[in-house]
């Protein structure tokens, strides 16, 4: 039987508020200027690419932003399914970092819908979670952008993005992969 593919991020969200046993299988450790600050666990399969900081520019308004190190990760025979984690420096706080997500989403989604926010805990810290639907190279995905209170003044934001159709099996890597969250500071 096949899940409804909002049902999926629904159950998606569900896990990532509970946690739930990971089953991802190569461990990936995020650091800015060689201090960790946080880690995770990549699922079997799943190709991870990392860059460093950089500016990206709108087109069509000339307008820099400045791109914490990325580290993106995909499933290595689908481009349909994408999860990427930064760090911006200078995002001390949830609220900062609502404000980065709302600073950077063209650049992510566009015509962002959202349908939904939520509090949780990921990795034993505080987190806000945003959900909805908007584009992404003219076709409609769903999103979850999601904030999570680093100690010492830092977040980690994650932003998962399912193109319509994937298949909401993923959903089961990407839990793993919040599953598997841990801060090292």
């Amino acid at each position: 039987m096949r899940i409804q593919f909002i049902s999926a991020l629904a159950l998606c969200a569900t896990f990532w508020a509970g946690g739930g046993p990971a089953s991802a299988d190569t461990p990936v450790t995020y650091t800015d200027n060689g201090r960790a600050l946080f880690s995770f666990t990549v699922p079997d399969f799943w190709a991870l690419r990392t860059g460093g900081p950089r500016e990206i520019e709108d087109t069509e308004l000339a307008d820099p932003r400045a791109v914490a190190r990325v580290m993106g990760l995909r499933p290595v025979t689908d481009d349909s399914v994408w999860m990427g984690f930064v760090s911006p420096v200078g995002v001390a706080s949830i609220d900062d970092g609502l404000r980065y997500l709302q600073d950077i989403d063209k650049f992510l989604v566009k015509d962002p819908t959202v349908t939904g926010t939520s509090t949780t805990r990921i990795g034993g810290l505080p987190a806000r979670v945003i959900r909805g639907s908007g584009t992404r190279e003219r076709r409609g995905v769903n999103f979850t952008a999601t904030v999570i209170d680093l100690p010492n003044g830092r977040v980690a934001v994650a932003v998962a993005i399912l193109r319509d159709g994937a298949d909401p099996a993923y959903v089961d890597d990407l839990n793993a992969v919040f599953a598997s969250f841990r801060s090292l500071q």
